[in-house]
């Protein structure tokens, strides 16, 4: 009798699920990770696996390779695949000097011109669980980089609950051109192809990611260094419109963006580096140049980087002047930069020395806003760092207060075991690993991350998460993050203590803002 009721209780339960789930709705049973999760995409069906109870989906395509006579042109539509495709590998890294992101970041795996590929971290694949988007787009000053760098892993913040993807994006020329052959095919044309790609990506992202469990009306845009360059890009960029809803920037420069005319020169400089006939060659006989041997062209004659290209349909103005006449995307945005960011001007092809002989010339008191620095370097180290920076983070956030929500942020925590090798504060990128919370997973932290690097991660990261999710920076047990704008001026300190800050830098800023036309020139590449 004892085992006959037991049968009869186990039906019961066995027939009450279907109502179950008709009562209280599919996120009633929570989807629970398994090593086999398919998911269908408008192309093709995907197999991911899990990692600590989140679901990754690596390597899948979100335009076609642009190889062959897809070279230079906008990305084009996947072909549909049958049968199921295996999402356990990142994609091809594109083209970029070999060896340029090990030494800047981590290895980007193999490198190919068949390279747009995009990677999902996600916590829960119930197409109507709504969850926040943060889409994740790669620094490397348009050269190097990609999004299996381990730096970049999403799991941390799919932990959170978000649907994180990352992306690669066409590098160097292939990616950012303009050649005579090239307007003579496509009069007015884009040259901002890498940008295309980022758009390609949200576009995938709209159409898809409601079945990772994401939320295709909250979708964050973030990055640093050229990511963050990009989202800037992306707030000018008409054809960006509706794809995203907020955005991230961390350490965008104001170095002008590239005009038309000089990618031009560059691009016909970098045909005769090919060994074809300069602005005489074709298009017939650019597309035949091996990708490989763009990855050789990293003179800076020969290359746009770190810049976009404004006078195309991707920025028919350049960033900067779309910002000052307000015609940006109106959305939520979060700017900030590091106290050492100038440790990567020179690289950008800026001589903090010449800028400031430059800076005296135009008789900038830099001794009154910088009184307690006597050494020479140092007072070119950071007055570079808030010319090329911080000015450009207050001046945008200022501008960008009056159409959307703005905020600023300063990040002068150094992880502990790096504070001996950086007397001059935190260099440019050292902050991803907090605002991404990767400490644990990054190669070059993983064995030194202390319980106080990883509080300040946990709260940075925490603010960002908020940010997406609700719209507004926030974190438990934290100062309030408010906002910043032309009247109050509030930035956001990381620092041993985290703390908001009234006037930062103000009076510096100030006097930069004010001599802005004076300065542009002097920030252009050498």
């Amino acid at each position: 009798m004892k085992s006959l009721r037991i049968f009869l209780l186990l039906l019961f339960a066995l027939a009450c699920v279907p109502a179950c789930w008709l009562v209280f709705g599919a996120q009633a049973i929570p989807d629970t990770p398994t090593s086999n999760k398919i998911i269908h995409t408008e192309s093709g069906a995907v197999q991911g696996t899990t990692e600590n109870g989140v679901f990754v989906f690596r390597g899948i395509p979100y335009a076609a390779a642009p190889v062959g006579p897809w070279r230079w042109r906008e990305p084009q539509a996947v072909a549909p695949w049958s049968g199921t495709r295996q999402a356990e590998k990142f994609g091809n890294a594109c083209i970029q000097p070999p060896g340029l992101s090990n030494a800047n970041g981590g290895d980007p795996g193999p490198l190919s011109e068949d390279c747009l590929y995009l990677n999902v971290w996600t916590p829960n694949t119930n197409n109507n669980s709504k969850l926040p988007v943060m889409v994740w787009i790669h620094g490397g000053a348009y050269l190097f980089g990609a999004g299996g760098i381990n730096l970049y892993d999403g799991a941390p913040m799919a932990a959170k609950g978000a649907v994180v993807v990352n992306l690669n994006y066409r590098l160097m020329q292939l990616g950012f051109f303009v050649h005579p052959a090239l307007e003579k095919e496509n009069p007015g044309g884009p040259a901002n192809f890498g940008l295309l790609d980022q758009i390609a990506a949200l576009k995938w992202i709209q159409r898809n990611v409601q079945q990772f469990g994401g939320d295709p009306h909250k979708v964050t845009i973030f990055g640093q260094s050229a990511g963050a360059k990009s989202v800037l890009a992306l707030y000018a960029s008409p054809l960006a419109r509706g794809l995203f809803q907020r955005g991230i920037a961390m350490s965008p420069y104001g170095i002008p963006d590239a005009t038309r005319a000089k990618a031009r020169e560059a691009g016909t400089k970098a045909a005769l580096a090919l060994g074809l006939k300069g602005a005489q060659a074709s298009a017939a006989e650019l597309r035949s140049v091996r990708a490989e041997d763009f990855a050789k062209l990293t003179k800076p004659e020969v290359s746009n980087a770190p810049l976009p290209i404004s006078g195309d349909r991707v920025l028919p103005q350049s960033i900067q002047d779309t910002f000052a006449a307000g015609q940006e995307a109106p959305l939520p945005l979060i700017l900030g930069n590091t106290s050492d960011d100038a440790s990567v001007v020179q690289a950008f092809g800026i001589d903090p020395n010449k800028v400031l002989q430059g800076l005296r010339g135009a008789r900038l008191l830099l001794r009154v806003h910088y009184p307690a620095v006597r050494d020479d370097r140092e007072l070119a180290r950071q007055s570079v760092r808030d010319l090329v920076f911080t000015m450009p983070v207050r001046w945008i956030a200022d501008r960008h207060s009056r159409f959307a929500p703005s905020w600023r942020y300063y990040f002068d925590y150094a992880a502990v075991s790096d504070r001996p090798k950086w007397p001059n504060g935190v260099p440019h990128g050292a902050e991803i690993v907090f605002a991404l919370n990767t400490g644990d997973i990054y190669e070059q932290t993983r064995n030194t991350f202390t319980n106080q690097d990883r509080l300040v991660a946990q709260r940075m990261s925490d603010y960002f998460f908020e940010f997406a999710r609700n719209g507004k920076p926030s974190c438990a047990d934290c100062p309030d993050w408010s906002r910043d704008t032309a009247n109050q001026d509030r930035t956001m300190f990381f620092a041993e203590q985290i703390s908001l800050r009234t006037d930062f830098m103000k009076a510096r800023l100030n006097s930069f803002i004010r001599t802005l036309k004076i300065l542009g020139p002097m920030l252009q590449r050498n």
